[in-house]
């Protein structure tokens, strides 16, 4: 029997859910929010629905999982405020899985395929005084060739419950005719470079300075420039002014670089070694699934690991609101995103095989489809998320799922992004191209972390089970890779693995640890905090302490 579990949010949740502005790094002043309750038919049934919250999840109001395939009519009426139309009216849906079809007014204005990244339309032609919105999507965990993450229909261990339909925010733009479409940042420890898109004359206004934009781009140089760190995260809000439009964004100046330091090729942020001491995050929540309560959520998340001394989350395979990307620029948190995997899961190729030791099998070649669509999902993650300091690392595959033609994804990542480090394939089934050399250790022995001719990074270990009563998902099934009795249990073990295996090994020359994981996600109970956010299981102080321990052992050479 599994419990229904909600977050303290999620038992307080009233008004318009998700009611903030849904683009932090590109915002106007011109935003209706259509989150809250749609009519939602499936086949011969109708409910009300609260949106952003998928129909699995409790928050929802719905609760259920329909059959494959099936086809979710979500609708609802708007109108626009007075004066809110400036010459075009964009709808935009954070996400929607896996594949939407929109009608304003009973006419199709547009179409989207792909679970995890926002889309936007132009709507204007369709619009009248009264309007209906309607947004039809359709999900099917069989078809393989669409990126699907942890979701499985026999939820289970590792593989968690799926999702369907709209899973974040909807609403409506108003922008005039020549209008931003977007901002490309680039930036290094001295300034940032900043590029309109479509190419605008005008300013952008920064720190009390103003540049001329020059073919669509200015350079801005704060004078006595403050760096982007997780100690110290400091942004750079700007604005850009055209003729006819005006957005508010922001920058940091960071680097990320591969520098060989006392012979070891160390991971450096702005210049520095620096140990990226992390944790595995799913992005899972038990009243919302992929969607928390509020966006609040992310936040105490955030400040929650780092009360534990963490500076980095591995975002594993699942692409987030740009909120929580927001929060972790805000707060500094570094982030480590993964692609979200599509194509077959193989428990004896993909796990079993590389337990016992057998890692170097050649890439999997996925049927030409699905290999489009993972590069397509994958161009359009980067992009959507390219601008977020946060963000220094891209992980490409995860133990071999989906994998394929891997040395050739990497060229065409670095083509997306250079500036950034790219983990071709996270655990195993490694192959020539990659910028750091990633191991998972859950059973291996630790001896196969050995310094190389590229960063060493330790992409996933732990996993240290704990159950806490009145905190469990499903009280009848537990998943971890060792089990713990209690919170002195959890924390010495938890210390035992840092200090016999980690800090020896960051002496050596690993440069990054990600721990499994931030929560438990349903039978998994290996998390620091118990699914519903309310139990830390570990130690501030003593975890502090082994953050400032692992920083120290890097620096020692």
């Amino acid at each position: 029997m599994l419990n229904k579990l909600y977050t303290s949010q999620g038992e307080n949740l009233s008004g318009t859910p998700w009611d903030i502005y849904p683009r932090p790094q590109m915002k106007r002043n011109s935003y209706v929010n259509l989150n809250g309750a749609w009519e939602l038919s499936v086949e011969d049934e109708t409910y009300s629905i609260q949106v952003p919250f998928c129909p699995e999840s409790l928050l929802s109001g719905v609760n259920k999982h329909f059959p494959e395939g099936s086809t979710l009519k979500y609708r609802r009426n708007f109108s626009l405020p007075a004066d809110f139309n400036r010459g075009r009216v964009l709808l935009h849906i954070g996400a929607a899985d896996q594949k939407a079809q929109i009608y304003v007014n009973r006419k199709e204005v547009g179409s989207h395929v792909d679970g995890y990244n926002a889309f936007t339309l132009d709507i204007t032609d369709a619009l009248e005084e009264e309007n209906e919105l309607e947004i039809c999507c359709t999900d099917d965990l069989q078809d393989l060739s669409m990126p699907y993450g942890k979701q499985t229909r026999k939820r289970g261990g590792m593989w968690y419950t799926p999702v369907s339909g709209i899973w974040q925010t909807v609403w409506l733009e108003s922008v005039p005719e020549n209008h931003i479409e977007g901002l490309d940042i680039h930036t290094d420890l001295h300034a940032a470079t900043i590029t309109v898109t479509p190419a605008q004359d005008g300013k952008i206004l920064c720190d009390g300075k103003e540049y001329p934009l020059v073919d669509g781009s200015a350079v801005v140089t704060p004078e006595d420039p403050r760096l982007w760190s997780p100690e110290e995260p400091y942004l750079y809000d700007f604005t850009v002014i055209t003729e006819t439009d005006r957005v508010e964004s922001y920058f940091a100046l960071r680097t990320i670089e591969d520098k060989v330091v006392n012979g070891i090729h160390r991971l450096c942020l702005n210049g520095k070694p620096y140990f990226f001491h992390g944790l595995l995050d799913q992005g899972y929540w038990p009243d919302g699934i992929y969607t928390p309560a509020h966006p609040s959520c992310y936040a105490e998340d955030i400040q929650a690991m780092k009360a534990l001394g963490f500076n980095t989350l591995r975002k594993h395979i699942k692409v987030e609101p740009e909120e929580f990307y927001y929060q972790c620029d805000r707060l500094g948190m570094v982030v480590f995103q993964d692609m979200v995997n599509n194509g077959d899961y193989s428990f004896f190729r993909d796990t079993a095989l590389p337990t016992v030791g057998i890692q170097r099998l050649p890439d999997q070649h996925m049927h030409k489809n699905a290999r489009k669509e993972f590069l397509r999902c994958m161009d359009a993650t980067v992009k959507q998320l390219k601008n977020h300091p946060c963000i220094l690392y891209w992980t490409i595959f995860n133990e071999g799922w989906g994998q394929f033609d891997s040395d050739n994804v990497y060229e065409m990542m670095k083509k997306l992004d250079s500036s950034r480090i790219i983990d071709s394939t996270s655990g195993w089934f490694r192959q020539k191209k990659s910028d750091v050399d990633s191991r998972h250790i859950y059973f291996s022995p630790w001896s196969t972390l050995k310094v190389s001719d590229k960063p060493l990074v330790l992409s996933e270990f732990g996993g240290y089970a704990l159950p806490v009563e009145g905190h469990l998902f499903n009280p009848e099934k537990a998943y971890g890779y060792k089990s713990c009795k209690s919170l002195e249990d959890f924390q010495a073990s938890i210390e035992k693995l840092y200090r016999e295996k980690v800090l020896p090994a960051a002496r050596k020359g690993l440069c990054a640890a990600i721990i499994t994981q931030v929560s438990d996600v349903e039978d998994e109970i290996n998390g620091f905090l118990t699914y519903d956010r309310k139990v830390n299981k570990a130690a501030p102080a003593a975890m502090q302490r082994i953050a400032r321990e692992l920083q120290k052992a890097i620096a020692e050479k």
